[in-house]
């Protein structure tokens, strides 16, 4: 019996332009991080008030890109810049428009308080939604097996300790990132 094949066709274009939201797994973290990040208020955004250059790109979408970046370990506005061409989620993130490197860390240096709080209330939103799945440490590539006693449970004080210190968090950026 000859071997059936699913027909690949690459040549034929599509007629409609799809919608990015049905090339992402049911439960993906992107469409999640959109709905938080629409949420929440842009109190004290800065952006280019003046008016000059070409149209700016929305901070609520940059927002959404940085955070989901983050979140899955992407940080260098070289590689966010790639991932908009390259990464479903990405793109769906940014509505399939890509911001240059120069334009995502402007907009990170400008308003790294506000992205500090946002990804603080995106995660806290996930573990009020039970999203959020801790397991495992990685430190320098090493695995850890997490701690999962009731003894070394963290308690809603520390908890509450944990938050006020991711708050205060910044992560290091270099001055001139090289890709």
């Amino acid at each position: 019996m000859a071997a059936r094949f699913i027909t690949v066709d690459r040549e034929t274009p599509l007629l409609l332009p799809p919608d990015l939201r049905d090339w992402l797994p049911e439960n993906h973290l992107a469409p999640f991080i959109l709905e938080v990040v629409n949420t929440l208020p842009l109190t004290g955004v800065r952006i280019n008030e003046r008016g000059t250059g070409d149209a700016q790109y929305p901070p609520r979408m940059l927002l959404a890109v940085l955070v989901y970046c983050y979140a899955t370990g992407v940080f260098s506005s070289r590689q966010i810049e790639q991932a908009t061409y390259t990464d479903v989620a990405v793109r769906f993130l940014s509505a399939d428009t890509h911001p240059d490197h120069d334009t995502l860390c402007t907009f990170r240096r400008g308003n790294r308080p506000l992205l500090q709080s946002s990804f603080v209330e995106v995660l806290q939103r996930a573990r009020e939604l039970k999203l959020l799945k801790v397991g495992r440490i990685a430190v320098d590539g090493t695995k850890l097996q997490a701690n999962a006693s009731k003894h070394a449970a963290v308690s809603y004080q520390r908890a509450g300790e944990q938050i006020v210190q991711l708050q205060l968090y910044r992560p290091r950026e270099p001055d001139h990132e090289s890709g």
